[in-house]
């Protein structure tokens, strides 16, 4: 059951009297219902919040329309650049309870340029029709879920929901600041200060992306609606013509990664602090930074967040960035950070060697686990150069001929050759004694929670530009740092609305990536 607002409709000015007077009947039937419903409680429940929402309507557009009749415009007519337009102008917002229409006043360039509202500005309002609040709301929603699932969110909590396409206009508009709110954000404060040294994990995933096939199918003709293949148009048939108009889909080749992935960098940064028992004891203040533009971009917003943190690149604290053995996050967080300690994943040490191991022994077997146990004392006490002597040792043994030796001479190769360059990221017997960090769980644990669960599900092909917009924002979400987003969010657009800017939040224009020069 809808209860619809009845507010006073006619042409002429709203003034409070009215508005008041449209207030108090909404509360008073509210009160009656409350005082005569028959109802089971479930249902009386749904329907008092829908006769709330009547109510916080008829408030909302009291309140616009008191300080409608407060403003004074004098204050912007004194310079002449401005003379007095429509005494008032209808506009509609949509707001958490529901449309609610409302009156103000015009302002009229005299030089012949675009006017503006005073009382919009005032109040913060942009040229949008959705409320602030609404479109923080709807966007701090789909950080944690689907713009369908946010709108259904939607539609569930406020008995009304803006369109999905709607919802990603608005990510896109606040997702431009997000950005620049992380870069002047503080990385600590005086009640929560770092730590003696910092730890920076990084590592990457790659959700789907579209292909260029996908984006022209997108942004195409759209082709006239096909005839049903039944009356009744029933789901089992109602895409059978489709199908026979669209033809059969294109096989895929062998090896072909349908998903299109675009590698998304994921940087986790903390700090540890040493306690009175010798330990080092965190994380504090852990923020997560992630993006499209590359792997140099993530190094460089990593240097300048542990400068702001305190470590500069002169610094004489201890640093650690801890990575996996990929070549190009080596050197490009090398390039930012000479004096760090760089350590290799010790996980994915011992995953390599695992898979190594079963080219000699049986999977399950005690023969695997024995050899492993004995590698893996080698890699924990730091003997990195002794493990790649042994294993090159047994190269040197492994027979050219005969069965299985092609693929345990190969595999032993490829280790070796892995791990020999990255010796000096292998020191964990020496980092165990100082209690650092030798394994990447804490970026790990992110790049499944960040990127992972939200643009890493199935059905999903996302454009880089438009990603970008929500991974900022779902940083932000998960770094706890949403209302103080909000509050700088809206500073900065009263800003921009003082100086008289058309302003508008919502857009349909995807984010540029600037690649790292």
């Amino acid at each position: 059951m809808k209860v619809q607002v009845k507010p006073s409709t006619n042409d002429c000015p709203v003034t409070c009297v009215s508005v008041r007077a449209d207030a108090k009947a909404a509360f008073d039937e509210l009160v009656r219902f409350c005082e005569t419903s028959e109802t089971p409680f479930w249902k009386f429940e749904k329907e008092l919040l829908v006769r709330l929402a009547v109510l916080g309507c008829c408030l909302i557009r009291l309140f616009l329309t008191a300080r409608h009749e407060r403003l004074d415009v004098q204050p912007y007519l004194k310079d002449g650049k401005y003379r007095p337009g429509k005494d008032y102008s209808k506009r509609t917002l949509k707001t958490a309870y529901g449309e609610v229409a409302y009156g103000r006043q015009y302002l009229m360039s005299r030089g012949g340029g675009k006017g503006f509202f005073p009382l919009d500005v005032a109040l913060g309002l942009t040229w949008d029709r959705l409320t602030p609040w609404v479109m923080q709301w709807v966007a701090r929603l789909a950080t944690r879920m689907s713009f369908k699932a946010a709108q259904m969110v939607c539609e569930a909590a406020l008995n009304w929901a803006p369109a999905t396409e709607t919802i990603e206009q608005v990510v896109l508009g606040m997702g431009r600041e997000a950005a620049p709110f992380m870069k002047q954000l503080k990385a600590s404060s005086a009640k929560h200060p770092d730590g003696e040294v910092l730890v920076i994990e990084v590592d990457g995933k790659c959700p789907p992306t579209a292909t260029k096939e996908e984006l022209a199918k997108r942004r195409g003709k759209r082709k006239p609606k096909h005839e049903k293949d039944c009356k009744c148009g029933c789901q089992r048939h109602r895409g059978k013509a489709k199908r026979q108009a669209r033809g059969s889909k294109k096989r895929r080749k062998k090896g072909d990664k349908s998903k299109n992935g675009k590698e998304v960098i994921v940087v986790v940064m903390y700090t540890l602090k040493r306690g009175d028992d010798g330990k080092l004891h965190g994380p504090i203040n852990k923020k997560l930074y992630a993006t499209f533009a590359g792997r140099k971009a993530a190094a460089l917003w990593a240097r300048a967040a542990a400068t702001k943190r305190g470590f500069g690149p002169d610094t004489t604290k201890t640093v650690q960035i801890v990575l996996d053995g990929a070549k190009g996050l080596k050197h490009n967080m090398e390039a930012q950070f000479p004096k760090a300690i760089l350590t290799l994943d010790v996980c994915h040490v011992v995953e390599r060697l695992w898979a190594l191991g079963r080219h000699f022994h049986k999977e399950g077997s005690e023969e695997l686990k024995e050899w492993m146990e004995e590698l893996k004392a080698l890699v924990y006490r730091g003997k990195a150069k002794t493990l790649v002597k042994r294993l090159t040792k047994l190269l040197r043994r492994e027979p050219k001929n005969g069965p299985g030796t092609k693929g345990r001479r190969k595999a032993l190769a490829k280790e070796i050759g892995y791990l020999k360059p990255r010796l000096e990221m292998m020191r964990y017997g020496e980092w165990l004694e100082q209690d650092l960090v030798i394994a990447s769980g804490q970026v790990e644990g992110a790049v499944r929670h960040l990127v992972g669960e939200r643009f890493d599900c199935s059905g999903m092909r996302w454009v880089q530009g438009k990603a970008q917009a929500l991974l900022h924002l779902r940083c932000i979400e998960l770094n706890g740092d949403w209302q103080k987003f909000v509050t700088w969010f809206q500073h900065r657009t009263q800003a921009r609305l003082n100086e008289e800017e058309r302003y508008k939040v919502l857009t349909d224009q995807p984010l540029i990536l600037a690649k790292a020069a």
